[in-house]
């Protein structure tokens, strides 16, 4: 509530909380109404809510109880719309989880400001649509919104929606993928692998590194099932759909290291590495971020004889955080020159 001041309103839909959160949020000056949804659907929940929002508003924007916005997001928002005044939505910078050293860790644009007359469609993984035209997206520099999920949660609600929206919408890829990625969660690696296949069939599958994530978590099933041979071939193919993001170099580099491959883990993890540039999409990774490139190629180097190498790439893997298992590496490798010197 802090962070929203300077909206004309907020107006909420409580759908079920069972503490004192409706009590604080009219204390804070909200607008709170309270109503149940059985079955739940998220977009039924967001329609209904805006249903309880006055309509002489310009923009809207959709904020969850665990987000918040950053200082000036409406300042920001302001120059946003100044600059694109046809426009009839804005994205904005949205932190969806933090590092443990509190650094950003997954980082992509969110598009939960929009203009009149909009609609959310999709059981889960909602999103805004006008009700007539055509969106007229453009960004809203400086504007962030940060999200801080509370990870003991069930997410035992979530497999259902997804099933049920993939099943409304078969020929969305986003759901596909989605859905995909939430069958590998839930350790249901052969169906997996069925949904993330369907994902890279469909027409409308175009986008390189989103199919690139496709391959990689194909590549991970695999690699749980113990077929090395089969994560090494679809983590090869991820590489070679999105080359230029980090995320598929450090699957390969994990797939070539449960092969003992390490030769491979050289190749992989000095190419990712190389890649400096992180993109600004919900696909990113933080790992791949990190230390595990680092960590992987200080491994590799250790098994070829290359000692100070590995030692230079185990601290540089350290200074992402401290990590008891990289610092016993790291005195084994300290360890192996001094033999090696005397």
């Amino acid at each position: 509530m802090d962070s929203v001041r300077d909206a004309d309103g907020v107006f909420v839909l409580d759908t079920g909380s069972e503490d004192d959160t409706v009590k604080l949020l009219r204390k804070e000056g909200a607008t709170v109404n309270v109503e149940k949804f059985t079955p739940f659907r998220f977009d039924t929940a967001r329609n209904r809510s805006l249903e309880l929002v006055p309509d002489d508003g310009d923009l809207y924007f959709c904020l969850d109880l665990d987000e918040v916005a950053e200082p000036e997001w409406r300042k920001n928002l302001e120059k946003a719309v100044a600059a694109a005044p046809n426009a009839n939505q804005f994205l904005y910078r949205y932190v969806w989880s933090k590092n443990p050293d509190g650094s950003d860790g997954v980082v992509f644009w969110s598009e939960k400001v929009h203009g009149k007359g909009w609609k959310w469609r999709g059981a889960v993984h909602e999103v805004p649509i006008p009700a007539r035209g055509e969106k007229r997206p453009a960004y809203a520099y400086g504007m962030q919104v940060t999200h801080y999920p509370d990870d003991t949660k069930s997410r035992s609600s979530y497999l259902p929606l997804l099933e049920i929206a993939a099943s409304e919408s078969p020929d969305d890829d986003r759901t596909a993928h989605y859905l995909g990625r939430e069958y590998m969660f839930a350790g249901q690696y052969d169906k997996a692998v069925a949904q993330l296949k369907r994902h890279l069939s469909l027409p409308s599958a175009t986008w390189a590194d989103e199919r690139a994530a496709s391959m990689r978590y194909i590549s991970l099933c695999f690699s749980r099932k113990g077929d090395n041979n089969q994560a090494v071939l679809w983590a090869m193919r991820a590489v070679a759909e999105a080359p230029d993001t980090r995320e598929p170099y450090l699957r390969l580099a994990r797939a070539f290291y449960d092969s003992q491959d390490y030769a491979g883990v050289l190749y992989a993890a000095n190419a990712g590495l190389r890649i400096t540039q992180r993109k600004l999409s919900y696909i990113t990774e933080p790992d791949a971020w990190g230390a595990a490139l680092h960590d992987l190629l200080g491994i590799a180097y250790y098994q070829f004889g290359q000692y100070a190498k590995a030692e230079a790439q185990a601290r540089l893997a350290l200074s992402f955080g401290d990590d008891e298992r990289i610092q016993n590496n790291l005195r084994i490798f300290i360890s192996a020159q001094n033999i090696g010197a005397n």
